[in-house]
Order: C-alpha cells, then structure tokens, then sequence
C-alpha cells in the first residue's frame, strides 16, 4: 500500500518498462501495483494508456507466467496474483488499450480448444458461424508460422487454464493438511470463471468451451468441497458459477430466454439421450421408453445410468459429444463417479430461477447474518474474494440485472440488521440463571424480552404452490418502561419490521460483555426470524387498525401484537423439524427486536424488485440495450430518436432575442420578424431535423447545403394570450439568463430520448431541472411528468422552485412524508391537494354565484360543478357569441374601437378589476382584452369541470387517488418512495410520460431503475417518453455502509456514473456561480472546462475578502497536540484533538469579529471528530449568545447538496490519508464554501498523495499558518488580493489561537462593560427626554448581567477544571508542561490579570480560546456510547 500511495507505479515501474528488462520480479511488481489500486478504489490505467507501446508484450508475459508450472519459476501465491490482475482486465472492457488485448483470448476463433466432435456440434446448431468458421481457417493459412503460434497460444489460453486449475484442484487432499495458497488460487480463479459467464461479451463463445471442459463436475466431486471449513468460500463461489453457467440466455443472441424456451432446451437434451440409449445401448430401454417428466430426476437418472460399467458411461457421453470417442479395446480414463455425475448433472431438471426466487425467504436468518463470506463485517480489507455478485458495467438480461441488485440489496440491509441485533441483544444482557434458563441483567429501547408467542394462523397454500399463503401469530411483551419509550412501542405501525430472536447464555450471571469477541458465543444466539407487524391488539383481541378515530387506551403494561411470519420460511422451518427431528423454532423465541422507520424498508423494496422479476418487465425499447450496457451508448440521445420534434416552444426560457442568440453559437439564427420590437420572447424555435440513422450522399453540393442548413435555427416570437384583467393573470417568467450549455441541457430534455446532465457545483442544476419541467408543461400539457430525486431536501427545493414558475398549482403533487418540510404554506400532499381541491371548489363556485349575480340570471348555477357547468354552456357562451358576432370585423367596414367596450357583457363582473379595463386605442388591443376576460371566465368553468369528481367521491382515500392518476400532471416523489409504493401505484393505474431524476449519480443502481417501472405498458409498451438524469458523479456515490459491498461488488455505482461509464452523451454544465473564482479553482479541474458566470467576479460580496484573515483559503497545518496526533478510541472513529480545538477557535474568532455563526459551518471527514468538535463547541461557545453555534457541524458526506459561505474543515487523519484519498469526496469538500474555505490538516501528510495534488498543490503555495488580521471588523471594504492596512498577525500553532481569542473576548467584554459605564454618566441634557435615559438605565442594568454571564460561561486559561462526564478528553498534564507551554505562547502567567471562576463550573479543558495548559484530553481513548 505504501509503494502504490508513493506513485511506485506511475514513476518507475511502468515509466522505464521495456521487453529488454521484462523479469518475473518486474512483472509481478506491475500486477502487485494495479490490484493495489483496484483494491484502493483509485483509476489503475491511466499510466498504460499514456504509455500504451509495451503493453501487448507485457499482457502476453503475464498469459505466459498464468500457465507456468507451480513448481517452476511462479509459486501458486505468485499465480493468484496474476489471475486477480486478469480478472481486473475482463472487468475493464471499457478501456480500449485492455479491450484490444483481451479480444483475443475471447472471440469465436477460442472454439479451437473444443474437442472436435463438439465443435462439429456447434457449428451445426448455427450455420452461419461455419462461414465465419472457414474465413478464420483461411485467415490462419495466410499467416507466417510463427504469428500463427502466437495466435494459437493465445485462443487456447483459457482451455489451456482450466486444465491447470484442474490439475491443481485435483492435488487437494480429502482430510491431510493442505496449504492455503492452492485454496486461494483456486477460489479466485473460481471467481475469474463467474466473471467471464457474468458479461456477455467474455460469455459469448467462452461458456462452450467452459461447459466442453466439464469443470463443474470436477469441482463438485473434488475433495476441496468437501473439507467443511476450508472448502466452504469455494464451495458458495461454485453455486454460482452453475447458477451463471445455466443462466437463462441464448449466448449467441443475447436475448433472454423464457420458462418455456428453457423447458424446451431440457427436453431436447433429455430426448436426445433416450434416443442414444435406444439406438446403441439395450440396457437403457426402459430409459428411453419412459416419459420425460419420470427420469428427469436425479434419483431416477442415477437409478437407471449407475448399474452401468464406466465404459459405458463414457460410450453414452462421447455419443452425445461430451467425451472424445473411446478406442475400440481401451479402457476409460475417467472414474465412474466422474462419468455418472456428468450424465446426471447435465440432464436432470432444474427450478427456475423465478421459481427459485419466490421460494427465497426475504429475512435474514442466523445463518446469513453471521456469514463472513456472504456478510462481511466492516473491517473488510479487499485481500480475499467474496461469494458475493458484482455490479458491473454489463449485465446478461434485466433479470440478471435485477436479481444481482435484489441479492446485494438484501445482504446490505442484513449487515445493518446485524449491526442492529448485536447492539440491542448485548444491551439486554442475556445471562444464563442458576435453572438453566435466561436472565436479563440489562435492557434496550429497541428490543424487548418476549412473555409469550403463539401462531395463531397457517392458510393454506394456493394452487401450484407449496407454502402457505399466510402464517399469523402473536407476541406478547411487557412494556414496564419509560413512557415515551413504551409510546414507541405502542406506535408500531402496519407493515414494521421486526425480528424475533432466541437467545440461550451459556455464560453465568455478572459475565461482562466483551465486542472484540465473537457475539454469538457470547449471548448465545440460536435463531433469528423476521416478521411484520399487522397491529397491536385491543383489550378483546381485535387489531386496532390505523385510522382517524383516537387509538383506545389499553390498561395494564402486557401489549400483544399480531405479526406476520415469511410463509416461504415457515414452511422451510416446519419440513425441517418433520423430516430432520429438528426442534420447533417458533416456540423458542424470547427477544423481539425493532428498528428505526427510516432503515427498515428493506422489505418493501425487496419484495418490489421480486414482483418486477415476475412480471413483464416492459422497458423502453429505446432504453434497453442501454440499461444492460450494450449496443451504440448514444442510440438514446434526441440527436438519433425517430420521433424527434422539429418545432419546441421555449416559453419564457430566454430572456431577450441577444440570450437566444448567444444560447446557440454556431448556428444561424433566422427571426420571422424583422422588426426588432417584435422580437421579444416567448420564441418557438423549429430546429433542423435529421434522420439518426441518416443515408449516404454521393452530391458533394447537397452534403454542403444540408451543412447550412442544419445550422440554421427559425425563431418565431409569439404572444401569449391574455389570460384576464387581474394582475395575477399575468404569468410568472423566468428571470435567469441560462449559458448556452444550460440551454442545450434544456433542450435535450424536451426532446424524447435519454438526457444526462453532468452539473458541477454551483453550476444552476435544479433550475435547470425547473426550467425543463416548465417547458414540458406548456409544450404537451396532455403528459404526465415524475419527479424523483434522492433526498427529500432536494424535491423540497426542486418544489420551491417550481411554484415560483407559471405552472397551475392544481396540477402539482407531492408524495411522501417529506412534504412538512417544504417552505411553503401551501400542503401538496396527497390530502393536502384534496383539501385544496374542495377550498378551490368553494371559491370558484362564489365566482360562479358573482357572475350569476352580474347577468341578472335567476336560479342557484353555483351549487355544484354540474349546474355551473349548465349555467356556462347556456349562459354565459350564448352572451359570449352574441357579443362576438356584434364586434367581429365586418369584412369592408373599419372596425368600431368603442363598440368593444359598449357590447361587453360581463362589465358588472370585472369591476373589481384595474380599471379602466379597456384602453380605447386600438381594436385589436381592446378585442385581445375582451378575449382575455373570457379566458379567465372559461378557465373557472374548466377547473370546476376537473373538480367534479370530487363531488361524486365521497372519501377522502378516493378523491386522493383520483387527483394522483388524472389530475395531477407534475408528480414528485424520493427514489425511496417509489420503490415502496410501486405495487400500490401501479394496482391503480398510474401513468406518466417523463421522468426527471436530480441527484441522479446519489440514488442506488436499483432505485434508479424501479421509478421506469411505476406504470403497466401499454398493449406491450412503455409509453415513456423521456428520461432526464441531472447528477454529478464526481461527487460522492450512494451511501453503502459495509466496505465489502461498497468495493468488491461496486455496490456503489449509481446508475448514472454507469451510464458516463459506458459512453452515454452527457451535457456538461460549465458555468458556476456559486464560489469565488479562486475557491473554484480548487476542484474545477475535476471538470470539463469548468469556468464561472460573471456575476462570480461582479458582485460585491466576491470582489470583498473575508474580514479579519488575510486568505480566502488557507491550508493550516496542525502538528501533534501533546504528542498525539489522530486518535482512534473504536474502529474507524477516528479524532483528533489538536485540530477540533484550532477549528473551534478560529470559529469563535470569526463570531466575536462579527461573522454571523449561521453563516459559518464546520465539516470533517470522520464521524469521531464530528462528535468531538460537537463536545467543544457545547463546552466552549454554544451557550454564550456573543458566539453561538455554527450552522452546521456535521461531516462532508452529511453536507453534500448544502452549501455555507464559510466553510471550517477538519481532515483529522496524521498517519494516513484514508478516505479522502477518494477524488469524489475531496471534490465535496473543497465545493462546500461560497467565500472562505479553511483546512486544518497534516500537511505532509495530504500533500504527498498524488490524487489530491492539483487541490493541495495551489493550498500549499500559501503560507502554512494562519494570518489573521485581529483589528479588521466584519464588514470589510477591503478587496480580495488587496493587501491590508491593519496589522497582520500569524498564528503558529493551535495553544497560541486558544490564548488569542480568550484575550481577545475578554478584551471585547471589559470594552462593552465600560463603554455602559460611560453611556450611564452621560448628563440628562445629552439626551432628549428623561425616560430615554431611565429605559436605557435599565436595557444596560440587563446588557451588564448578560456580560457577567457570559463571562461565567468562558472558563479562565488558568481554571483546570474539567468535567469528568466528557468522553473525548482526559487530564494528564504536568505542572512542567504548564509552565513550558504558558511561556511559550506567551500566556499571561499572572493569575490575579484574569478573573477566574468559581470551582462549580463545568468546563471542557480551559477557555474559550485558553493556552495550552488548559487543552488537556481526557480518555482520548475512548468514544461516547452509540456514537460510531
């Protein structure tokens, strides 16, 4: 790890590789270096590809040492190194320069290492790979010996490793010891085997020669399975590897095939052995006569093929070209265990992968959870491999798709589980009493010990199927806890998940629970199940439902709850204790345990990814090839869709005809009118459409005129109707000045087809996003839009935005329990848009009852939608085509202008509106007034024609989904929320024509895909039309809490960095207006031609720099504080005392020079040092209202999507870089700020590591210590860059801060006291009226009890005293290191100079800003409980 941190590859490996100096050593430090990067998580290829000469030769060393005899020159350790670096190049297909490489050892002509009778076989299935057959047979014979040796070596090289592997399988022994380095080899080389079958590129042609080889077979029978403990990785990694080697697939075509194409395939094959056996061998007659489905089994197959001799077997095999044919008076090679187990294991009938999946319980059990191969605890290193699938860049189907995502998905949610358990089990305490029995010593708030359980309920099964439709029962506890605990409990809603656990402690009572220990031994654990909740249970054992009516109070403290079990579990559990005499699970339980609402919706989406893979999954066709990774990346983009629009309007996206012209450089722009008065905006813009696919032009003349034609744009200036005379008739508009990138992520997104845009910070994403929704609106307001995004946080700001454009807030929805945060006082939820649909109704129909009123019409027209609507047809259009057929232009004649207004008939109506409302000066202005009042009139009859349907439904429920499946137009939702209420959303028929996802590269692979599928298709289609993903992923991926899914299955890959993976066009958003330049300049090198928007160097609060620091950023450099440097009091919670108290200075600098503290937020990059800056700060300055807290302390991951003027950052870590070693997060961090950026780190440290020096290498050209400028007040007029008037002071380490700001505030404390003192003595004639001055007498009496308070809470920098209660310090300084420090920093060491405090006061470790001696760290080894 040190050689690759140190760039041991970039700068000498590969720099002076050549064949000349090509060595085993040589070679094997370039691998060892790449699978270090690989397990690192950092690019591995860049230094190949800008080196790319040598590498064929070096990848044809690295094939020749992989087949290297063990007991020569390379050790079999040596060779699983070279076998995990060839499997890192299958994985990398992307990269051309491997691609090139890798082709060769995986096309057809690899078909030279099948035996020839099955390679006759093939070719006669597919008749056209003969062609391509005897065209590669040529191409050989036209090749000089020597390239043709090459190239042979090179087809035969996978053949050629298989038998290698075998052989080295086959030295196992079954019971003797045997050396870890062969189980290794064999286990990755089992891995390199999975993921060739798992991409359908290496799958194509490999599978064959995989199935010729019969390797399943041999692993099965080999002895290295059947050793328990060592065999067991190897033993899950063969499952699946038969899973993939049978997978539902013609490997030829890529096309999924189904159940019924797979029963097909079976029966061939089992027919063509019955006709084997009938032809040639009389002892199968009775085989070959019998039905299909009576020998497909494997008892039946082996009861008819095991009497047999081996020479018949392998007579049989060869027959069915599985073994070369068998010479006539020879004996077989092969043992008959061998032979028997290739005939059966090839014929017998197999369940379904669907088949196998709906049989899957969707809980954890014991034997999952605590699994390392399959749930790897947190401290995974990357060394081994896993028996885990991988997210790659390609999948074989979108069942395989799925199926990979629904595994990984649940085993993540089983590592939070079991996180879960232990925590609250080894709260609970489970000894074992003097009976024998279990005892509790302690408790939990989210576990309780069971008193009685019950199944109360087993439905039967339904047809076809084997276990039961539903099993019930019930649990008692007993809640003698703390109320709002027990409300907790009581408040468990329908479909809560909870486990049910039995403990049996072998350990006697007092026994102290250690967690470095293993925690099954220790509580005993036994089983684990999971249910669901349906509802606690009433005083008479009904279940009290969830509903508007008040909960019954329960008396007593015994509660019974019904749950729901897994059926498919039961039924496991049940034929396990009937068949084995296994013991009854469900009467052992005695511990149930819950979770938080917000981690427990694994269930939900489990069981959506299930019902996806068992229905049609209907994708676009458009969108297919891409989401399995194959095919032309760009066939989506608008530029190559078949129904692309020619005409678009822009509505109020432009600004004036200058931004539209501007929006599109490059192009013509021809406006129909040429009067420029005219050209104003809204603008229809028709753009020139061609083709995707495009013909071939012979006419050079034609192809030069279709150049210019396609870069002209028509620009159409329309007017917008007049929508009434009342002000807020006029629509809203637009106000910013989109670049012509933003502009062209505009456009892709109103044009059918798949959209990625890739926004940088600060670069105006979500008005983008806004921008394009608005335009879809207006364009086809037929079409239904759904918004999903990652966070509620940012649909809330989405939402905002949206309501500030000219949509109608009728049509807009928002789904979830994210909606209370929205700053708005309107409610779009789901029941809040029923209200405002029944309050709108109200409102409209007084409109209606005005009108009525205005014409002089008898009767009620506005007691119901149906009767105004009545009341409009008859009424008010027959008044309306009167006047029109009195003022229409009378063809000869001039129209009269004053006749307008005499004939209007709804005069009375509009009186309450601006008068006049007709201006007199022209017809045709007086007649588009006229028409606009009747719009407004129309406009209230139409949205009361909507609302009639919530006069006919009656609840609430109805009404709520009516709005949400007709009514609604623009639908937003979290990716969570979709992927729960996908069944429910798609049983009522929800619709929707587009898609707009933010925070695309956020959101998990699968949480991407299931909002496509919210809808069923249409006569066999999707009729979505387009996909819009706004995203950045050089920023921080979904959150993946174990290492091991994060790295070694790359569970982390959103969809959307997928996609830029594969080569999908994106639009690069390249103007930012969020940062000053100079912070910009920090991370935009991460970026394509990332630059900033002018008002970035205009505005004011850029141009100024930040008062009281000489830097905008500055990089300070932190040494050890007392000698220690990071701590680490638990795994991975990492702190650091030295720099938590330098950020907490600097902080309280800041404020006590005016900054306001919620514009200041300080970051870290580990959750141990959060919380211990937290600590500091509530010790410090939290309570003093001259500090007060900053806005946020929280860690950069936390902070993604947020922002703050002013951002404080803790890096923490003096021993390794850690994680930040991860581009994507130092882009987080570094994006954050807005004017000031300060970093508290270990200089040397960070900047020696390669991936953060274009950041570190500009932090680092500043000085290293902090200049500050003490006497520059906040605001300052001064210029950033400029040099300062005050004196600038430089701080060299963090006690000298400490010591600065303590004077500092007590300086500002003694100057505010005197200054009231002075105010106080002011003669009464200084002021105008004698009351002023007793009210002043009295506001300074409180200001100088206030100060007095705040002094008391600042400790004195000689006060010692610390609380014992802080976790994160302890006290251990000398009075010698006192002295030294004090005088160092030139600490005041007369303690009479300072007022000190009571011994009462509870402080941490010294003042505000105390010098060193104060800053003592008590337990710095030890972490607050639940803090991690």
């Amino acid at each position: 790890m040190l050689l690759e941190f140190s760039q041991y590859l970039e700068n000498y490996l590969w720099m002076n590789y050549s064949p000349e100096v090509s060595s085993k050593a040589y070679l094997m430090s370039i691998c060892c270096m790449v699978n270090e990067k690989f397990r690192e998580n950092v690019p591995a290829w860049e230094i190949f590809k800008k080196k790319p000469d040598h590498f064929p030769f070096f990848f044809k060393h690295i094939l020749k040492a992989a087949l290297a005899e063990t007991d020569g020159e390379f050790s079999l350790h040596e060779q699983t190194v070279l076998l995990l670096f060839l499997d890192h190049c299958f994985n990398s297909l992307e990269v051309d320069l491997i691609r090139s490489e890798v082709q060769q050892l995986i096309s057809l002509p690899m078909w030279m290492g099948l035996q020839l009778a099955r390679l006759e076989l093939e070719l006669k299935k597919t008749p056209k790979l003969r062609k391509f057959w005897n065209l590669i047979k040529k191409n050989d014979e036209k090749m000089d010996p020597e390239a043709r040796e090459q190239a042979y070596q090179e087809r035969r090289f996978l053949s050629q490793l298989i038998q290698k592997f075998i052989s080295v399988l086959k030295s196992v022994p079954l019971s003797e010891p045997v050396t870890m380095d062969k189980v290794h080899y064999c286990e990755r080389f089992i891995e390199l085997m999975i993921d060739l079958e798992a991409l359908l590129p290496t799958r194509r042609w490999f599978n064959t020669i995989l199935d010729d080889s019969h390797l399943l077979v041999h692993c099965y029978l080999s002895n290295l399975v059947r050793r328990e403990e060592d065999g067991h990785l190897f033993s899950q990694l063969l499952d699946m590897l038969k899973f993939y080697t049978g997978f539902e697939i013609n490997d030829q075509t890529g096309n999924a095939l189904t159940e019924n194409e797979m029963t097909t395939i079976h029966y061939d094959r089992i027919t063509s052995l019955q006709r084997a056996a009938f032809a040639h061998f009389p002892e199968l007659y009775d085989f070959a006569l019998s039905n299909v489905a009576e020998v497909d089994t494997r008892e039946s197959l082996v009861k008819f093929f095991g009497p047999l001799s081996s020479n018949t077997l392998h007579q049989v095999a060869s027959y069915l070209c599985l073994l070369p044919t068998l010479p006539k008076n020879e004996d077989t090679t092969f043992d008959k265990e061998f032979l028997l187990e290739l005939l059966v294991s090839r014929h017998e009938r197999r369940i379904s992968q669907i088949q196998q999946l709906n049989q899957m319980p969707l809980y954890p059990t014991e034997k999952i959870i605590w699994d390392e191969n399959i749930v790897p605890t947190e401290y995974y290193s990357g060394e081994g491999c896993l028996a885990l699938p991988k997210l790659n860049l390609q999948f074989l189907t979108l069942h395989d798709y799925l199926l990979r995502n629904f595994n990984l998905f649940r085993l993540e949610s089983t590592y939070e589980i079991r996180q879960d358990i232990e925590d609250s089990v080894s709260r609970m305490k489970p000894w074992q009493s003097e009976y024998g029995g279990v005892v509790f010593g302690g408790w939990a708030r989210m576990a309780q010990p069971i008193v009685a359980f019950t199944v109360v309920e087993v439905a039967k099964p339904n047809i076809g199927e084997n276990w039961p439709t539903r099993v019930r029962a019930d649990v008692t506890i007993n809640l003698n806890v703390r109320d709002h605990i027990k409300d907790e409990w009581e408040g468990l809603r329908k479909h809560d998940v909870c486990f049910l656990i039995t403990v049996r402690p072998t350990k006697p009572y007092g026994t102290k629970f250690d967690r470095r220990r293993p925690f099954i031994e220790q509580v005993g654990l036994v089983y684990v199940r999971g249910c669901e909740i349906q509802g606690m249970l009433d005083d008479k054992g009904r279940v009290i439902e969830d509903g508007p009516e008040p909960r019954p109070n329960l008396r007593g403290e015994s509660r019974t709850f019904r749950v729901f079990l897994d059926p498919n579990q039961y039924q496991q559990d049940m034929t396990n204790t009937i068949q084995n005499g296994a013991e009854d699970v469900y009467e052992t339980f005695n511990i149930i345990m819950r979770r938080k609402p917000k981690e427990n919706n694994f269930k939900a989406v489990l069981e959506t990814i299930r019902n996806l893979m068992n229905t049609d999954c209907v994708v676009p066709d458009w969108l297919h090839d891409i989401i399995l990774g194959y095919g032309d990346p760009s066939s989506a983009h608008y530029s190559k869709m078949p129904n692309q629009i020619a005409t678009l309007d822009f509505n109020d996206t432009f600004l004036s005809i200058e931004h539209l012209k501007a929006s599109f450089p490059g192009y013509n722009v021809k406006v129909t009118v040429e009067d420029p008065a005219l050209q104003i905006p809204p603008f229809r813009i028709t753009f020139p459409v061609r083709s995707g696919k495009g013909k071939k032009r012979k006419d050079a003349d034609v192809e030069d005129e279709d150049t210019e034609e396609a870069k002209t744009l028509i620009v159409e200036p329309h007017v917008i109707p007049n929508r009434g005379p009342y002000p807020y008739n006029q629509p809203k508009r637009n106000t910013i000045q989109f670049t012509h990138t933003q502009i062209e992520a505009i456009r892709a997104g109103m044009q059918p087809g798949l959209t990625m845009v890739v926004g940088p910070p600060g670069t105006g994403k979500t008005d983008v996003a806004v921008q394009i929704i608005s335009n879809i609106y207006h364009n086809f307001p037929e079409q239904r839009t759904l918004i999903v995004t990652h966070s509620n946080q940012a649909l809330n700001q989405l939402f905002e935005k949206i309501m500030a454009l000219d949509i109608d807030e009728r049509h807009l929805l928002r789904l979830g329990h994210g909606e209370e945060e929205l700053e708005t006082e309107k409610d779009f939820s789901r029941y809040g848009r029923v209200n405002y649909v029944l309050a709108r109704r109200i409102e409209l129909l007084e409109e209606v009852k005005r009108l009525q009123k205005s014409l002089g019409v008898p009767g009620d027209a506005s007691y119901t939608c149906e009767t105004a609507g009545y009341f409009f047809l008859y009424q008010v259009m027959s008044r309306w085509e009167e006047y029109i057929s009195k003022v229409k232009n009378k063809g000869s004649t001039l129209p009269d202008v004053t006749e307008v207004s005499t004939f209007f008939p709804f005069h009375e109506y509009f009186a309450n509106a601006p008068q006049p409302i007709f201006k007199g000066r022209s017809y045709e202005e007086d007649m588009e007034i006229a028409e606009g009042c009747f719009r407004h009139i129309k406009k209230i009859f139409t949205q009361l024609e909507e609302f009639r349907a919530s006069e006919l439904l009656r609840s609430g429920l109805d009404r709520s989904k009516y709005l949400l499946v007709k009514e609604a137009k623009i639908i937003a939702m979290t990716c969570t929320h979709a992927a729960l209420k996908r069944h429910d959303l798609v049983k009522l028929g929800f619709k929707y024509d587009n898609i707009l996802m933010e925070e695309a590269a956020q959101i998990l692979e699968i949480e991407t895909f299931i909002p496509l599928l919210l809808q069923n298709p249409q006569d066999g289609f999707s009729r979505l039309k387009r996909w819009i993903m706004i995203g950045d992923h050089h920023q921080l991926p979904p959150v993946i809490k174990n290492m091991a899914f994060q790295k070694y299955s790359n569970m982390e890959q959103s969809l959307f960095t997928r996609f830029v993976r594969v080569g999908v066009p994106t639009v690069d958003l390249d103007a930012q207006g969020r940062a000053r330049a100079s912070l910009c300049n920090l991370y935009n090198w991460r970026y394509k031609n990332l630059g900033n928007l002018p008002h970035v160097q205009l505005l004011p609060e850029f141009s100024t720099a930040n008062a009281g620091l000489l830097y905008d950023f500055q990089l300070i450099n932190v040494e050890d504080f007392q000698g220690v440097g990071e701590s680490e009091p638990n795994p991975y919670f990492y702190q650091n005392l030295g720099e938590a108290e330098y950020v907490v200075a600097l902080f309280m600098y800041m404020c006590l020079l005016g900054y306001p503290a919620d514009k200041i937020s300080i970051l870290t990059t580990y959750n141990g040092q959060k919380h211990l800056i937290r600590d500091i700060i509530n010790r410090r300055c939290g309570n003093n209202p001259l500090i007060g807290r900053p806005n946020k302390v929280t860690t950069v991951d936390r902070f993604q999507g947020q922002q703050n003027d002013y951002i404080l950052l803790s890096l923490v870590r003096t021993r390794a870089v850690g994680h930040l070693r991860d581009v994507r997060r130092l882009v987080v961090a570094m994006s954050r700020a807005r004017l000031g950026l300060y970093i508290f780190a270990r200089v040397s440290l960070f900047q020696n590591c390669f991936e953060l020096t274009p950041a570190f290498s500009q932090l680092t050209a500043r000085p290293l210590h902090l200049h500050i400028i003490p006497t520059e007040p906040f605001p300052t007029t001064r210029k950033n860059g400029e040099r300062p008037s005050h004196e600038v002071q430089i701080i060299k380490n963090m006690p000298q801060m400490a010591n600065f700001v303590y004077n500092m505030y007590m300086h500002l404390i003694q100057t505010t006291h005197h200054y009231h003192q002075t105010l106080l003595q002011l003669p009464p004639a200084m002021v105008e009226e004698g009351e002023e001055v007793q009210n002043q007498e009295t506001e300074l009496e409180t200001e100088e009890e206030a100060m007095t308070v705040q002094v008391d809470i600042i400790p004195s920098p000689t006060d010692t005293s610390c609380s014992q209660e802080t976790p994160a310090f302890q006290t251990d300084t000398t009075p010698s290191q006192t002295e030294t420090t004090a005088s160092e920093t030139g600490a005041s060491s007369n303690p009479e100079a300072i007022p000190a405090l009571s011994e009462t006061t509870t402080t941490v470790a010294g003042a505000v800003s105390a010098p060193a001696e104060a800053y003592t760290p008590q337990d710095a080894t030890s972490a607050p409980e639940g803090t991690k």
